[in-house]
């Protein structure tokens, strides 16, 4: 079997902190994970502008995980608009200087979602592995043939999509046509057994955060892999650790989940993620599958054999 490469999603759990990002890539490379990710985005672009107003309150002070008491006993809160709050658990040069200096410290790789063309651009200057293109973005043209001329790897995840629109994204990046119009009319079976134009990734997703176990589907990895002959991957947002295993013994070569010091922490993704001991057990049970799976041959095997010499002689 071949190894899973397993990407620690650290998104925006770092709450705007590069210490706690630090901690973050420690976990994930301390339990043996291939690579770290993040989120980035330019917020003016990306926040509806209905949303930009809307009041939100922070309770975490500065270089703190936790909310903290603070004048006659009462919690800390930070009142913010939530533009203000995306800026605010937002990354820039210095910090992405900083986690890419210190990944290469560590031995891990890291990469970043980009969720605008502005954040893709931003990206390019560093020498990452690959391109996440979130589930929420496949279906932005734009972005999905841009980060296909970049010459990455292209990894997507197909939360919350119908057939349709994931076949769309795969025609873009397996046709060698660079915009939109080189491509219609959309026909996959036209080019599915032609040369892919850049070497991509599809991730099975369900995009609740946390996902109900009973709407994984992962036989999907099945189906995805049978129709579009690529390599197919697992992004989880559930809680269950086992199901990513599953994932992996169903043909995922790639396992994506979020992490998080604390699921209690307040935001939008750390219910769904995996604490530091969970992330271990993760990693440590796909890496015993690896070695459990063989080959399907039925042989005697060499710790068998003195067993069966005692019991038949």
């Amino acid at each position: 079997m071949k190894k899973t490469y397993v990407i620690a999603e650290i998104g925006i759990n770092h709450q705007g902190d590069i210490n706690i990002a630090k901690r973050l890539i420690d976990i994930a490379a301390a339990s043996g994970c291939d690579a770290v990710k993040f989120q980035k985005r330019n917020p003016d672009v990306c926040v509806p502008e209905e949303q930009k107003s809307k009041p939100r309150s922070w309770p975490y002070p500065q270089n703190s995980i936790y909310p903290q008491k603070v004048h006659n006993n009462n919690l800390y809160r930070e009142d913010m608009t939530y533009l203000e709050y995306k800026y605010k658990v937002e990354f820039g040069k210095e910090e992405y200087d900083e986690i890419d200096r210190y990944c290469k410290q560590q031995g891990i790789s890291w990469s970043a979602s980009p969720w605008d063309l502005d954040s893709l651009e931003f990206l390019m200057q560093y020498d990452i592995p690959f391109i996440k293109i979130p589930s929420a973005m496949i279906t932005n043209e734009e972005l999905m043939f841009a980060a296909k001329r970049t010459g990455k790897k292209v990894i997507i995840s197909t939360g919350m999509s119908t057939f349709g629109e994931i076949e769309r994204a795969i025609t873009i990046l397996k046709l060698p046509g660079d915009t939109a119009e080189t491509l219609r009319p959309w026909n996959y079976d036209e080019v599915k057994e032609g040369k892919t134009a850049c070497d991509f990734a599809v991730l099975h997703c369900n995009s609740t955060y946390p996902a109900p176990i009973d709407e994984l589907n992962l036989s999907a990895i099945k189906t995805l892999k049978d129709r579009f002959k690529c390599e197919v991957g697992y992004s989880g947002h559930e809680f269950r650790l086992g199901t990513s295993v599953a994932a992996v013994y169903l043909g995922a070569t790639i396992v994506e989940r979020h992490i998080t010091l604390d699921r209690t922490m307040e935001g939008s993704d750390h219910m769904a993620s995996v604490e530091p001991q969970g992330l271990f057990k993760l990693v440590s049970g796909l890496r015993e599958l690896e070695r459990a799976y063989g080959d399907g041959e039925l042989v005697v095997t060499e710790s068998e054999k003195p067993v069966r010499k005692k019991l038949r002689g």
